[in-house]
């Protein structure tokens, strides 16, 4: 048997494992909890891991990139265009705290996807009005949310996407949203395009191209990747390769704008936009005339 000295200093180790165990455990799960709160620590969490990005990765570029985009920003001065006034950024109350505007800019995304600005903000002004807030809106009855969704597009299943992400925002991050892009996007219907423009509004970070189908359709006509893209994400990540990452913030609500405008899906009014001789599909928008004069 071993007398009580030579079990004191077995013991003693045992127990300093233990704490070492448990300090580490506590460190990990403070470190989980222990999220930035404001746009500022974000920024600065996101430019650490971003600094190759800034950085193009690619000579490449489009003929005429620059001249292109002087003129769109012209004409996004005379065009006013639904997004100015109904977009994502809107559908937020100045009066409203901060951590309640993100949570509406991340609703109004989700509520946007195939559903025009006009819709998606008298949908918000309705939710709003019934306090629109994670803890209240796993409280309400599915069919009352649906029926303050109508006519948003796939408005059931958006309804029900609502109902699961306010619940894990309220028992996961306090009832407020997460703060980077792959958090983001492991909420239910959340995709890349509104998790990039969410941080954008909603944390004031600009960590990617939001990249919807107005960005996505106007980018091929302009040819501004290196090689057409079949959908969004890869749009995105084509344009990134080589659009200056200082024009990232901007470049979303000048081409949601236009496209809404002037470069539409349907029937483009090439004749009313400035970039008519240097755009790449201009000319097979134009009718082919009919015979001599």
């Amino acid at each position: 048997m071993l007398s009580r000295p030579s079990l004191i200093k077995p013991i003693k180790q045992i127990l300093k494992m233990s704490r070492r165990r448990a300090a580490t455990k506590k460190g990990m799960e403070e470190s989980e909890e222990s999220l930035p709160t404001t746009s500022a620590q974000v920024q600065k969490e996101v430019e650490k891991s971003q600094e190759d990005v800034k950085v193009k990765v690619s000579k490449w570029e489009p003929d005429n990139w620059r001249d292109t985009l002087e003129n769109l920003r012209e004409m996004r001065k005379d065009f006013k265009a639904p997004v100015d006034t109904m977009g994502c950024s809107k559908c937020c109350d100045d009066e409203a705290d901060e951590k309640t505007k993100r949570f509406w800019a991340l609703v109004s995304l989700m509520l946007s996807s195939q559903t025009k600005d006009q819709v998606t903000f008298d949908a918000m002004s309705r939710l709003k009005k019934e306090g629109l807030l994670p803890e209240n809106l796993i409280k309400w009855e599915t069919k009352k949310l649906e029926e303050l969704l109508v006519p948003v597009s796939f408005y059931r299943n958006k309804a029900k996407f609502l109902k699961q992400t306010s619940q894990i925002l309220v028992d996961k991050y306090n009832s407020d949203i997460p703060n980077t892009v792959n958090e983001l996007m492991k909420l239910p219907g959340v995709g890349p395009k509104m998790a990039h423009i969410c941080m954008n509004v909603a944390w004031g970070v600009v960590s990617g191209i939001g990249v919807d189908t107005h960005v996505h359709r106007i980018t091929n006509r302009l040819k501004w990747t290196r090689k057409p893209t079949k959908d969004p994400e890869k749009t995105r990540i084509a344009l990134e390769e080589w659009l200056p990452f200082e024009l990232w913030d901007e470049i979303n609500l000048i081409l949601v704008g236009f496209g809404q405008t002037i470069c539409t899906p349907v029937s483009p009014k090439c004749d009313a936009c400035a970039n008519n001789a240097i755009c790449p599909s201009a000319n097979v928008k134009k009718p082919k005339s009919k015979g001599k004069k």
